[in-house]
């Protein structure tokens, strides 16, 4: 720890030029514990994004923080929030950084500063910038000079504004976080120094610190940077793991699940209570500081939800399954928390009494009257001789018309490299098919044509992703497009279709029966007698994008979960308010309700649309022998495995034999696949080959967890319904040859069934195929 002093003394004495004030507090980190003013300071914390709740509702989600037995909150800077384009940086509204930590010191409340670069958090591209990504060969989260340049200027405006906060200069800001959870990332331990180093010139003298998973503590560590770990379970073996590595100082949780995020068309997640408040007990009686990852979720409004790895875009409701709803409701949850949380306060230290909850309506049926088809509201295009990614044309959200003329022919597949990440495909304005990043269906039947026509891509994305290496995440049209097997010559028009303040204030609406076809925004107006809280209903629309005067409400897709979106009530008005929707695939009723609670579990994957663009796959192991046929302990410690010798193929299979516990049961928290040099393979281009079993009923144990590098979800073979026996299979399609030299297992965490025993390593090129 004595590097650590050392950093945090040449910091003091860097700023010691900086005027203190008489109500400046010390706040040190101790050989045991956090010292804050020279006393044991137990931070029992809990971690809520101002940027994901309304401004008017900061007051009131931070006091029912309190209420809860919180004295810190943990917030965010989501730095793509902050500087959408590069050097306009806005504070402003709901980005207002400084009002928010204004409000929690009134209310009593310490703040923990996580300012990025990255974030995660199921954020938009984990809060870093869309237009890095202009760069073709860019690394981000890296030494990488161009970003290095990018984050130091960010990090000194960090400074600027909220270097004031700091308790050393009177305000509540106790410690700030050093990148974030860079040991899945990477292990360069330069490029976490020069981080630290960019935190302390741009005016930072709290104490710094760096947070990562359980199992990737030592990637990237250092002894002069203050270490906590992330977990959902198991306590007592996460801090045994950090004090592997970081001998003395408080022990921390520096995200601590009380439950989990939603993907579309993967079941509501639900937190097991009973093991939370276990588990925040263990840390209570041992005096261990920790942050509660989510108190409280809020909404991901607008675009900014962004895309778990490989590709599974997130729901815009952050509920999170919180102790504090989405729409800052309690209940049980709240309420254990706050009987647990008010029997290890610390000296002087009170519960208030929860706020009122605010006040919410329903809204009676309404119907969208009017419409207007994208493919007459186009903007003039770019034009360049190939298409490129949405980057290359200035934009970072939204969706893009690609446009180009194709010769007459006979029938033949059109076909796209990559793209990112939807899109439907029109000739001669008829559409003729959908292509779905999910599956990494890149190819379309065209028909035949007798003269030249023109073939329209119309591209939809998602948030890009904000996990792992995927999150170098170009969107749009990535490679060639090719016909018949040959490029498409010639010019492409790229219509900007980025859904802002620019393009909805200029579309030109009509009567929704005389609108043209495709796409449409669908508009409504709606007269209330009064303001408040309500959750429009959207179970009758397909996917799309919805605004309410004019604020950018949510992302919806009727597959589920999610079937509501959370309106506040401060962005309705008596009167007159005008609801846009924008819907790709068409609604089955143009009409809404608002309901009074929001419907966050309602699956429907029967209303997918891309149900039906690829046969089911089944397994084709005979013949075929096992790279590898071996057993795994029984320690929960991460497995990594390395085959004697390297093998090439495009498919990697798993086959469970049993389990540790005789069950027949099988889970994994996280399975990744290795190169020749023990590097992780990339997972842009993985997906699901084929999985026998995986719970979709009782709880989110889809197999596609397995390869989302999130080690609090899991693939859990069938319990529900039905428990069916190993041998169980899953195999991963790698979209391409690799070469693999082995690969790491991540057990499910805690006291759980689950635990393969004996198992089998099959790789090859047609290990799972699509049945006739």
């Amino acid at each position: 720890m004595s590097r650590l002093f050392q950093t945090l003394t040449l910091a003091a004495t860097l700023l010691s030029a900086v005027p203190v004030t008489a109500a400046d507090h010390t706040f040190k980190i101790g050989k045991k514990d956090f010292l804050l003013d020279g006393q044991r300071f137990q931070m029992r914390c809990g971690e809520i994004h101002f940027g994901r709740v309304p401004r008017e509702y900061w007051r009131h989600r931070l006091q029912l923080c309190k209420a809860m037995g919180l004295n810190t909150v943990c917030a965010y800077l989501f730095w793509n929030f902050h500087e959408f384009e590069e050097g306009r940086y806005d504070w402003s509204g709901r980005r207002d950084a400084v009002e928010f930590c204004k409000i929690a010191q009134e209310e009593g409340l310490w703040v923990v500063l996580r300012p990025g670069p990255y974030a995660c958090a199921e954020w938009d591209g984990g809060g870093l910038r869309w237009w890095l990504l202009k760069n073709d060969d860019i690394a981000l989260r890296s030494r990488d000079p161009r970003f290095l340049a990018a984050t130091k200027a960010w990090l000194n405006e960090v400074g600027r504004v909220l270097g004031p906060q700091q308790v050393t200069h009177g305000g509540p800001i106790l410690m700030a976080q050093v990148e974030n959870e860079y040991g899945f990332y990477g292990n360069d331990a330069r490029y976490m120094g020069e981080l630290l180093q960019m935190m302390i010139d741009s005016g930072f003298d709290v104490p710094l610190f760096a947070c990562n998973p359980r199992g990737n503590l030592r990637n990237g560590f250092r002894d002069d940077l203050f270490s906590v770990v992330n977990f959902g379970s198991d306590p007592a073996g996460s801090f045994a793991a950090l004090r592997e590595v970081q001998k003395d100082g408080p022990l921390v949780c520096g995200e601590f699940y009380p439950g989990w995020f939603d993907t579309w068309g993967a079941p509501h997640h639900l937190g097991d209570t009973s093991r939370y408040l276990s588990d925040l007990e263990y840390m209570l009686k041992e005096g261990a500081s920790f942050s509660i990852y989510m108190a409280h979720g809020g909404t991901s409004f607008g675009m900014w939800a962004g895309a778990d790895r490989p590709f599974k875009p997130d729901t815009s409701s952050y509920d999170y399954d919180a102790p504090i709803s989405e729409a800052g409701w309690i209940g049980d949850k709240f309420d254990q928390t706050r009987e647990l949380m008010g029997k290890y306060l610390l000296p002087g230290e009170t519960l208030p009494e929860p706020p009122a909850p605010m006040p919410v309506m329903s809204v009676p049926e309404f119907e969208f009257t009017e419409a207007a088809a994208i493919f007459d509201n186009l903007p003039r295009p770019l034009v360049t001789p190939a298409p490129q990614v949405m980057e290359k044309y200035g934009q970072g959200h939204g969706a893009m018309l690609y446009r180009t003329k194709i010769p007459a022919g006979p029938a033949a597949p059109l076909e796209i490299d990559q793209l990112h990440d939807f899109a439907w495909i029109r000739v001669d304005g008829e559409e003729v098919g959908i292509m779905d990043r999910r599956s990494q269906r890149f190819k379309v039947a065209l028909p035949g044509r007798e003269k030249e026509a023109v073939l329209d891509i119309l591209v939809h994305t998602m948030g890009h992703v904000n996990f792992g290496k995927e999150i170098h995440d170009r969107k749009g049209i990535l490679g060639a497009v090719k016909l018949g097997g040959d490029e498409i010559k010639g010019q492409w028009g790229a219509y900007k279709l980025a859904l802002d303040d620019t393009q909805l204030p200029v579309l030109k609406y009509q009567p929704a029966d005389q609108a043209g076809e495709g796409p449409k925004f669908w508009r409504a107006t709606v007269s209330l007698e009064k303001a408040a809280d309500t959750f429009l209903d959207l179970r009758s629309w397909g996917m799309g994008v919805v605004w309410v005067n004019g604020q950018c409400l949510a992302r919806y897709w009727n597959i589920g979960p999610t079937q509501t979106a959370y309106i506040p009530g401060p962005w309705l008005k008596e009167g007159e308010n005008e609801i846009v929707i924008l819907d790709l695939v068409g609604p089955e009723k143009p009409s809404s309700s608002g309901h009074e609670k929001p419907i966050l579990n309602d699956l429907r994957p029967e209303l997918d649309f891309a149900r039906g663009l690829g046969s089911k796959t089944e397994l084709k192991l005979d013949g075929v022998e096992p790279v590898l046929e071996a057993s795994f302990d029984r320690d929960k410690k991460d497995k990594v495995v390395d085959f004697n010798k390297p093998v090439k193929g495009s498919q990697f299979c798993l086959e469970a034999l049993n389990s540790q516990d005789g069950k027949p049961y099988a889970a994994i928290a996280e399975l990744d696949i290795l190169d020749g040099r023990g590097q992780s393979i990339s997972h842009a281009k993985w997906t699901i080959g084929y999985v026998d079993s995986q719970e979709m009923v009782g709880e989110d144990g889809s197999a596609s967890n397995a390869i989302n590098g999130q080690t609090s979800d899991f693939w859990h073979s069938e319990w529900k319904n039905a428990s069916p026996d190993y041998p169980h299979r899953l195999v991963i399609d790698l979209g391409q040859q690799e070469t693999i030299g082995g690969f790491k297992l991540v057990p499910r965490s805690g006291h759980n069934p689950g635990d393969i025993k004996d198992y089998r390593i099959y790789v090859g090129d047609g290990l799972a195929v699509e049945k006739e």
